[in-house]
């Protein structure tokens, strides 16, 4: 990771910094923190922002001084906007990042595959959105910032983590000194070389994949519209792959394979690394000026951990996973990890779940992690194909693709998509009534309603019922006042069974029920509302146990 020989910042972007602030523990003063979330990266952050919103205290502890620099995870799926909108933070995306729904992928310089995202009037987001990483974490340090429950505590080295009975002490090194920090629980969220995983002697497991790739940032002003550009065997890259991103502030983001046996050094040094956008600058027909911004080096891994809770401290994002970045899938797939967790985590630690309900988090997002890893890793071999057979099947589809559209759908790149639980102890199966609509351990579909708002505006941070009538029974607003007494309530979401989109999307009609978790996705659902069944599926979805 590096920027051109001379610089002194970014072209586009003004980094902040974060200044060290001297904890009580420095000066001899003992305190127990709810949660201490390790890593203020976009997955730790949006881990802090989901606890603060179901009252949780947060300390969060990170050992930089600024946010990362280059554009590093640049696309952000629909489903996780929806997620920073519950989070009350998607006004700020929406205002920089750049929507895009379609894609193009050319061999050797001509277009044979278009790729088209689903998009209406009836979805508040875009399919995809570019933004850059710097701008994603200063949007959530703000928010962070502005909220009273989350502590941060900038360069703040974790050495050391000790899981003790009932809670967990963590060995925090400063420049003013060391100190012990205690801590209920500790989210690791400290990214691809995880301090907390290594002092836990806890390894990645999965397989590294073939191809190396170069990630450059280059300001060039251009009109070309946003969308995702893929080059196979191009003349940029003659023999190998090359993907072209727009981003805000006239950033492009550029990602060109290496030679198998070329040098990495001489790959990163600057005048190599010149000489080899320009060529692929040349190849899209630009011609106004450029400037490099920054570069690194990737390489696509499928690797994760056996279990992602160990006791009371639990794995998130790169801390727990590496998946490949074909398809977009590592960012929003730590959103969604982050989502996935702060809600159990909150109900357990409030009292109103058992502890069995944190053991649910690993099977559920290692399962979707094992889903991307079989979708990834289709897109990893096609982009940087392992095998000279590989490369010869590729490249057959490839040609068949130009005059055949039978040969097109396996060019899709296949882009990230929200994980179904469908085999998780929180749902309650169907009754086999349902023959569409979002079923157990689905995500909810999002629907513009007739008055112009949109389904999940008008969910809460806790669980939400949805019923589709013209009145909602007494009894469950009774059910309903019962469980509020808890943070982790239940809203009760009146819907008009009349609303053709609406209830088609949801196969309802009237008497229709969804039960949905604080995470979005469904935990169960009926032709008609029964109490004692609304109120056993309410506690299967808290783990079997409530107050």
């Amino acid at each position: 990771m590096t920027r051109p020989a001379g610089a002194r910042g970014s072209l586009y972007f003004d980094y902040p910094h974060f200044a060290f602030s001297p904890p009580p523990e420095l000066t001899g003063a003992r305190a127990r923190h709810a949660v201490a979330v390790v890593g203020a990266g976009p997955v730790g952050l949006c881990t802090a922002l989901a606890l603060a919103r179901q009252g949780v205290r947060v300390v969060l502890l990170d050992d930089k001084a600024s946010v990362n620099d280059g554009s590093r995870a640049i696309c952000i799926a629909r489903h996780s906007l929806e997620g920073l909108q519950q989070l009350g933070v998607a006004e700020a995306f929406l205002a920089k990042a750049l929507p895009w729904t379609h894609g193009t992928s050319f061999y050797k310089g001509v277009p044979v595959f278009r790729l088209e995202m689903p998009h209406d009037e009836h979805q508040r987001f875009h399919p995809m959105y570019n933004l850059q990483q710097q701008y994603i974490e200063q949007f959530l340090v703000d928010a962070v910032a502005a909220e009273p429950l989350v502590e941060t505590r900038w360069q703040s080295r974790v050495t050391a983590v000790q899981s003790r009975e009932g809670g967990v002490a963590l060995g925090v090194a400063t420049a003013a000194g060391d100190y012990r920090l205690e801590a209920d629980y500790v989210v690791a969220a400290d990214g691809a070389r995880s301090a907390v995983r290594r002092a836990l002697g806890l390894e990645l497991h999965g397989e590294a994949h073939e191809g190396r790739y170069v990630i450059v940032d280059v300001r060039l002003p251009s009109t070309y519209p946003t969308e995702r550009r893929a080059f196979f065997d191009c003349p940029g890259n003659p023999g190998k792959t090359v993907l072209v991103h727009r981003q805000p502030d006239d950033i492009w983001r550029i990602d060109y394979q290496l030679d198998d046996g070329e040098d990495e050094a001489q790959a990163l040094a600057e005048d190599t690394i010149r000489a080899r956008v320009a060529a692929i600058i040349a190849m899209l027909g630009e011609t106004e000026p450029w400037a490099l911004e920054w570069w690194s080096v990737y390489k696509a891994y499928t690797l994760c951990l056996d279990d992602y809770r160990h006791g009371r401290v639990l794995f998130c994002g790169d801390a727990a996973h590496l998946v490949p970045i074909f398809g977009v899938r590592g960012l929003n797939s730590g959103l969604a990890d982050a989502q996935n967790l702060a809600w159990k985590l909150a109900a357990v630690i409030r009292g109103e779940a058992p502890d069995a309900l944190l053991d649910s988090y690993s099977p559920e997002r290692r399962g979707a992690t094992l889903d991307i890893f079989a979708q990834a890793s289709k897109s990893t071999r096609f982009m940087s194909p392992p095998t000279r057979g590989h490369r010869l099947l590729r490249d057959a589809a490839l040609g068949l693709a130009r005059d055949h559209a039978f040969a097109r759908r396996l060019l899709d790149p296949r882009q990230s998509q929200p994980y179904t639980y469908a085999d998780s102890v929180l749902s309650t199966p169907d009754d086999g009534s349902f023959t569409a609509g979002p079923a157990p351990g689905a995500p909810l579909v999002n629907r513009r309603l007739r008055d112009g708002s949109f389904l999940l505006d008008h969910l809460g941070a806790g669980f939400t019922w949805l019923h589709f009538d013209t009145e909602v029974p007494e009894r469950l607003m009774a059910i309903a006042a019962r469980l509020r007494l808890g943070a982790a309530g239940l809203r009760v979401l009146r819907l008009d069974p009349s609303d053709r989109a609406l209830a088609g999307a949801y196969d309802a009609r009237p008497g229709t029920c969804y039960l949905v978790r604080p995470d979005r996705h469904v935990s169960a659902r009926w032709r008609a509302f029964d109490r004692d069944a609304a109120f056993c599926a309410w506690r299967r979805g808290l783990g079997g146990d409530a107050p």
